[in-house]
């Protein structure tokens, strides 16, 4: 039997590899890889380096079309964490939840972000509730694995690089065992 790391993997090669990224010119597979090679690159940590693989991995978890396909708000960051919390503990999982409040926190508070988003994300953003209000934004920010989740935010937004080479999928399986390892022992002990 598969493992949840394997399963998790699979996930991202087998659907993610079929499955394009919204309107963008990549698979969420690539977008995947991009993430984490990106927040790796910037020396995150190795939760939040498992976390920037496994962002998205909502997306790949529902058994029809994605809604946002339709103009809805599916709420893959909120079905992609409550299913990982099984496996991951909040840094990993944190992040993941807030990566698109992220996004809703960034255009408010940085001039010039929402100009630099892709048409697509501009259309999730207005799907997903649109930018924060400032109070909102205040709030955002000051919860725990906030500032973790505006960075791999960030590698997000660039993690659409048609034919960018990137290190497989196998590259970045200890991050998600060491992670993964760590919840195990974390609930042993308790």
């Amino acid at each position: 039997m598969e493992n949840i790391v394997d399963q998790l993997l699979n996930l991202l090669v087998t659907k993610g590899g079929d499955i394009q990224y919204g309107n963008e010119d990549v698979t969420q597979l690539e977008h995947a890889l991009q993430c984490a090679e990106l927040a790796e690159q910037h020396n995150l940590p190795g939760p939040t380096i498992a976390a920037a693989l496994l962002h998205d991995i909502g997306h790949l978890l529902y058994e029809d079309k994605d809604p946002i396909h339709e103009g809805k708000d599916g709420r893959h960051e909120n079905l992609g964490a409550d299913y990982l919390s099984q496996y991951f503990d909040t840094d990993v999982t944190q992040p993941i939840r807030a990566h698109v409040d992220s996004k809703r926190y960034l255009a408010t508070v940085e001039e010039g972000y929402y100009d630099l988003l892709s048409e697509a994300s501009k259309l999730s953003l207005a799907v997903q509730g649109g930018p924060f209000t400032k109070e909102e934004a205040k709030k955002f920010i000051d919860k725990p694995f906030m500032k973790e989740a505006v960075e791999m935010r960030r590698f997000d937004d660039m993690a659409k690089i048609l034919n960018k080479k990137t290190p497989d999928i196998n590259y970045f399986r200890p991050y998600v065992e060491k992670a993964q390892n760590s919840f195990n022992l974390k609930n042993i002990k308790n």
